[in-house]
């Protein structure tokens, strides 16, 4: 059946698209997976915080290999956008951030993010998620962002506020975690808010 509206995004906006490096602050930037991650993705998923919150972990380098290698693919699909949030000079992993679950009809994603042990603390992961925003609004074209977290995961919900998003409320039980069901907190980001960055 014909649309009666034409997509908010047009269709091979990424796919036909390099995939932008993007500076977060001096030498930390977000930019594409490289294969070379694997090891340092292998150590991520170690980490008890993100298998927690990310129901996930890697047994081997070829697993973190592939899980790279689907991240990749989700740039010329335009289901997801991938990025890894890297000392620009060195190279070092600090972090994830994903647009996924893209909607170029709605011109909507979600943002989901982790950050290694070693880079917390630091409001990195903040302004990452800043920093991609603006991005995804000024350049991408995006409507609308949401955020999801369990309601448990009180770091992730810190840096949603901080990076301006609005709280919309909580799905009950809509995620299942290794210890049961988690309350999910609903947040969003909307082009037409006033950036608070």
């Amino acid at each position: 059946m014909p649309r009666l509206i034409a997509p908010a995004m047009a269709s091979g906006l990424f796919s036909g698209s390099d995939h932008p490096e993007l500076s977060v602050g001096p030498d930390v930037v977000l930019r594409a997976w490289r294969t070379a991650d694997s090891a340092a993705v292998l150590e991520a998923f170690a980490d008890p915080e993100i298998q927690r919150w990310h129901v996930r972990r890697a047994d081997s380098v070829e697993e973190a290999a592939e899980w790279i290698a689907a991240r990749q693919r989700g740039w010329a699909a335009e289901t997801e956008l991938n990025w890894a949030l890297a000392e620009q000079r060195t190279g070092m992993l600090l972090g994830r951030m994903t647009l996924g679950g893209v909607d170029l009809c709605d011109g909507s994603a979600g943002l989901a993010y982790w950050m290694v042990p070693a880079a917390r603390g630091r409001g990195l992961c903040t302004q990452a998620a800043q920093v991609l925003c603006r991005w995804a609004f000024d350049d991408a074209g995006f409507h609308r962002i949401g955020l999801e977290h369990s309601t448990a995961n009180h770091g992730s919900c810190r840096v949603a506020v901080k990076a301006g998003f609005l709280a919309e409320g909580i799905r009950r039980g809509s995620a299942l975690h290794a210890d049961g069901w988690h309350d999910m907190h609903v947040h969003s980001r909307l082009a037409t808010d006033v950036h608070a960055f």
